[in-house]
């Protein structure tokens, strides 16, 4: 990979991960569920007007679009309310990669390798940890609604891979489209109106910023770029960079929102994050020897 197109992956997972920040800012004003609305809402109008449908089933988009807004988004927005912190946050919800491993097994049937075994086991060590110390800032049911995001991200990933080879832009605008009506309907029944116009009334010039880096920075832009690069470089070139995630995640939370970082959160992301790596690390290195 060149050197510019290295930046641009840096690029693409310091947003990625300085994203639960954000998120975090965007919630002092905006409910969760509103929130979730705006960012989808944001993120689809603009691109459906310039791309068009892509060539998949509207069943499959509306599938994408649940999981990923409602079951995911939804989710982890009302976790971050006050269950989990967002360092804590950014490094959970990469667990949707041994969900997402699983249930491609499931459906497919193919057996699991011992590496995937062990990668498994390494990173639920991490998360039995962060389970055991949980505090104020991460609650039991945090990390547990953290866990079932993850698990609603890979279901997305399974829809989106049942796609198959489509524009990615065009795929994210049309299902973000989807996810608007049942995320306002749960926004207006659970969060209710008078929550809804306060949270607007509220909100500032910073939260607002907030809700365009969710869907301009966050989405347009960095499953753009990123499309992009999988487009021009091998999917283990790439894939590789998604590791630092948690890492820009947790520096991020700790910079600027104060997160503390003790020796067993460390400890605890050195878990997840090696399992994560064996996962995605392992074939690549037998391949090479």
């Amino acid at each position: 990979m060149s050197a510019r197109h290295l930046w641009l992956a840096l690029v693409v997972v310091a947003i990625w991960g300085s994203n639960f920040v954000v998120i975090k800012l965007a919630l002092a004003h905006l409910p969760p569920l509103l929130l979730a609305t705006l960012r989808f809402a944001l993120a689809a109008v603009p691109l459906v007007l310039l791309v068009r449908r892509p060539p998949v089933s509207w069943g499959n988009l509306a599938l994408y679009g649940l999981a990923i807004g409602v079951g995911q988004f939804g989710l982890l927005f009302f976790v971050m309310t006050r269950h989990i912190s967002p360092g804590l946050a950014s490094l959970v919800i990469q667990s949707q990669v041994f969900f997402t491993v699983g249930l491609a097994m499931l459906l497919s049937g193919e057996r699991v390798r011992p590496y995937q075994v062990v990668a498994a086991l390494i990173a639920v060590a991490g998360i039995v940890l962060i389970a055991s110390r949980t505090d104020g800032q991460t609650t039991p049911l945090g990390l547990a609604l953290t866990l079932a995001a993850a698990l609603s991200w890979a279901v997305g990933n399974i829809a989106s891979r049942a796609a198959g080879p489509v524009d990615v832009l065009a795929y994210v605008a049309w299902s973000s489209l989807l996810a608007v009506p049942p995320l306002a309907v749960l926004s207006l029944t659970l969060e209710g109106w008078p929550r809804i116009a306060a949270g607007l009334v509220q909100a500032d010039w910073a939260t607002w910023a907030a809700v365009l880096w969710q869907s301009v920075g966050n989405t347009i832009f960095g499953y753009g770029v990123w499309a992009w690069l999988l487009a021009r470089y091998p999917a283990a070139t790439v894939a590789p960079f998604s590791l630092l995630v948690p890492v820009f995640g947790m520096g991020a939370s700790a910079a600027l929102l104060a997160e503390p970082l003790p020796a067993w959160k460390l400890a605890a992301a050195a878990l997840v994050m090696g399992g994560l790596a064996l996962n995605l690390l392992w074939p690549r290195w037998r391949f090479n020897h």
